[in-house]
């Protein structure tokens, strides 16, 4: 699988959750963690988990695998390891606290989820 199409069932998996101002910022040159950062947030525990859940399962589906997991049962920012993808499900609050694309300013700003409603 390519990392276009596992960026497409990720934004789609968050969009389907109703994941809120999804961005994906492409990493390469700028980061060694990992090609693409998804970044997204819910307005409530049970949604940030519901998203995660979700991406997890959609991922797990095309026989990809989730590396691991982290902060799930908080809830406040959930990251999910899919090697070249990271995706950051933050609550909104954290999400206006930690401002992570103002930290990765200087990523370019892929349009995913447009390409995904034509």
């Amino acid at each position: 699988m390519t990392e276009k199409n596992l960026l497409k069932t990720v934004v789609k998996a968050a969009d389907d959750k109703r994941a809120e101002d999804i961005i994906v910022l492409n990493m390469q040159g700028i980061s060694m963690i990992a090609d693409y950062f998804v970044i997204c947030h819910g307005n409530s525990d049970k949604q940030v988990q519901a998203i995660a859940r979700e991406i997890k399962e959609k991922v797990e589906e095309l026989q990809q695998p989730v590396k691991r997991i982290e902060g799930f049962e908080e809830a406040r920012w959930i990251l999910v390891d899919l090697g070249d993808v990271v995706v950051h499900i933050f609550h909104k609050d954290e999400r206006n606290y930690y401002k992570l694309e103002r930290l990765w300013g200087d990523a370019k700003i892929e349009n995913v989820l447009s390409e995904l409603n034509q």
